[in-house]
């Protein structure tokens, strides 16, 4: 293993890289939302992915009795033979690869899980497996950052979106890394922010894993250590709940290590939007994405045109609706709120009642009234452009006046191709593997 370095250290080997084989959109040099999306296909050899299941084919919808977790394919995405390999894999993607040891193995695994509703449907998701690390493995449950494309999600592009669980594999865990439901290989639309369904197509992953790994002569111990970024820092205290309370016979919490998440959209993170603390194309993004995610769940206003100003009211659903790439979206939206949003928009934003409240209250609920009983460290940037500071603040606040200490770190100003949310996201995962290795 690489020896360990300084924080300093690392955000200065960051910055001194090279350029990384992905694209940014044109739009004001932004991508949505706190993720990087696109690199190329993942397959083996390069080759392009399957097409994806229709919702209702065998999708998982074929049994109402079908297993949750139950293994429906693995399908080998590439190989890394070893500790050179991975490193070479991470630092091409801008990563830190100080903690590299171990050659990786990684699959794309399709499992049954249920959708936001509750009926059956499959999801997908990436196992990676760590080479010559012994056959008993303690295992990492990452979740990724927003993405409003399929074709973007860890388990069908691979680079910087698989870059995170060949850290971990590298670093000698397991790891896994759920697309979510309607993102890579599952059918329908993704439910964004929504934070049940989160939890089950991530703990549906663990159970496949667990099914999978004999396959490789590998065993999954059942303490997991969880982390995740962004969207993916609520999915991780979702999962990090579901385990402590016994929602797996099996697998159990270990540690908890989310980064820059948006854990009081409420009163933190939506007032950051409308009150231009949120860059203004990153606060139209999250605005309307929002709308239409919480609408297709929650019912949250009668037709697009009550929130959405002409010409947007008739194109912005289709913009989130699973196969437009993030350039797509961005060149599709207009550059403030006041163009978006129809008065009664910006006040289910601002002054959210019924519907919308219920949702956000359910969002806001992940750090409440709950005790991990495990190692938690919760990590941010400084002056965060995306997921405004105080999100953070009210998560330890909230974790706090439930009796629990908390761990939390500032990785201080890790700007990251001109984005301090995404540069928290880079430089958090060496940290986070260190402090895993203390924890664990």
């Amino acid at each position: 293993m690489g020896g360990a370095r300084s924080r300093d250290e690392r955000v200065e080997m960051m910055a001194m890289r090279g350029v990384r084989k992905t694209w940014i959109a044109a739009a004001a040099g932004l991508v949505v939302a706190g993720a990087i999306p696109v690199v190329a296909a993942v397959a083996g050899d390069d080759e392009g992915s399957e097409d994806r299941p229709a919702a209702g084919a065998e999708s998982g919808a074929e049994s109402d009795e079908a297993e949750r977790g139950a293994l429906v394919d693995a399908e080998p995405l590439f190989a890394l033979p070893d500790g050179e390999a991975a490193a070479d894999e991470l630092t091409e993607n801008g990563f830190d690869a100080s903690d590299t040891e171990h050659g990786v193995d990684l699959w794309r695994l399709t499992y049954r899980t249920v959708d936001a509703e509750g009926a059956p449907t499959t999801a997908s998701g990436v196992l990676a497996l760590p080479r010559d690390a012994g056959e008993r493995l303690q295992l990492v449950s990452y979740a990724h950052g927003t993405e409003v494309d399929r074709a973007s999600a860890p388990s069908v592009s691979r680079g910087f979106a698989t870059a995170p669980t060949v850290a971990y594999a590298s670093a000698g865990y397991a790891a896994v890394a759920p697309d979510y439901l309607g993102l890579g290989e599952g059918p329908g639309p993704h439910p964004w922010m929504d934070v049940p369904s989160e939890t089950t197509a991530s703990l549906d992953l663990l159970r496949a894993a667990r099914e999978f790994a004999p396959r490789e002569g590998r065993e999954l111990e059942p303490e997991v250590l969880v982390t995740g970024f962004s969207q993916g820092a609520s999915a991780a205290l979702g999962l990090g709940r579901e385990l402590r309370e016994g929602g797996d016979d099996y697998f159990t919490l270990g540690a908890l290590a989310p980064v820059s998440g948006g854990y009081d959209f409420a009163a933190s993170q939506l007032p950051a939007v409308l009150d231009g603390r949120v860059d203004p194309r990153w606060a139209v993004a999250y605005g309307a994405y929002l709308l239409v995610a919480f609408d297709r769940l929650h019912d949250v206003y009668g037709a697009p045109e009550d929130v959405f100003r002409a010409p947007y009211a008739d194109t912005v659903e289709d913009l989130f609706d699973g196969d437009h790439p993030g350039e797509e979206v961005m060149a599709g939206l207009p550059a403030s709120l006041d163009e978006l949003l129809t008065d009664e928009g910006r006040r289910l934003l601002a002054e959210p009642t019924g519907a919308m409240a219920d949702a956000l209250a359910e969002l806001d609920g992940v750090c409440s009234d709950w005790d991990p009983e495990a190692p938690l460290t919760l990590f941010e940037a400084t002056d965060d452009e995306q997921a405004v500071n105080e999100n953070t603040d009210a998560c330890l606040a909230s974790f706090r006046a439930a009796g629990v200490d908390p761990g939390e770190v500032d990785l201080g100003e890790v700007d990251f191709e001109g984005s301090r949310h995404i540069g928290s996201h880079v430089a958090a995962i060496p940290e986070i593997i260190d402090w895993f290795h203390r924890v664990a």
